[in-house]
């Protein structure tokens, strides 16, 4: 049996990890705003829901607080906000506001290195402790996105991975970052992914498939440690 928390859970990518990658008699700590649907499941696998807004300095506080001294076996940061806009073709950086770029790399880069931080202890009381953190295609070298701060917050996940990995080496933590092309995150984990490959032709990654890589690090072994995985869209030639 594993424990795993998964950050940004109510919906899209969060949700389909929540829903697919513990197995039964595993137990899950859900972080979202808003109540999830996946508490609803009945499945065998005991959820947990910790409100919790990510823009607030206090949610590492929140998280640390509801998880009182549960060892954890599995970290998953999966949060990501964009610009506003940010991948319309009209979208232009000249008109981002300063308020909303400050949010975003507090939300994306400041909240994953707090966050992480304060539940290193819990990680710590594992056998086999794994962080893994998503980031994006848009955080590799040459991809021709024009999103200044989404870009620049994904290549730092790349940065708190490698660093972070160095940190919890001693403690036999393997750190992973996962670096998705676009996902077919509107259509829900439950559907399927013949659902989501039929939708878009095969141009968008279903969720399905990042659950399987996930589940995939999960249960390798202690000895293992897994830097980096990018997965574009196959038809994503800029990745």
């Amino acid at each position: 049996m594993k424990n795993y928390l998964v950050f940004g859970a109510s919906k899209g990518l969060g949700d389909a990890f929540v829903r697919g990658v513990p197995e039964q008699g595993d137990k899950v700590w859900v972080i979202s705003r808003s109540r999830p649907d996946s508490l609803n499941l009945n499945d065998g696998v005991e959820r947990i829901w910790i409100q919790a807004d990510l823009a607030d300095l206090h949610a590492a506080q929140v998280v640390t607080g509801a998880l009182q001294h549960e060892t954890l076996d599995v970290l998953i940061y999966n949060v990501g906000i964009w610009e506003k806009e940010g991948f319309e073709d009209h979208y232009t950086f000249d008109q981002d506001a300063p308020a909303d770029i400050s949010n975003l790399i507090h939300v994306n880069i400041t909240s994953a290195i707090v966050c992480i931080q304060a539940l290193l202890p819990h990680l710590r009381q594992s056998t086999a402790g794994k962080i893994i953190l998503t980031g994006s295609t848009a955080g590799l070298n040459n991809t021709n996105n024009r999103q200044v701060s989404f870009v620049a917050s994904k290549f730092a996940i790349r940065g708190i991975t490698e660093a972070l990995r160095e940190h919890t080496r001693h403690d036999g933590i393997a750190v992973t970052c996962i670096n998705p092309g676009e996902l077919a995150g509107e259509i829900p984990y439950e559907e399927g992914s013949e659902r989501a490959l039929a939708e878009y032709n095969g141009t968008r990654i279903p969720l399905q498939d990042m659950v399987s890589i996930v589940k995939c690090i999960v249960n390798l072994s202690k000895a293992a440690c897994v830097k980096e995985i990018n997965i574009p869209a196959i038809t994503d030639t800029n990745a």
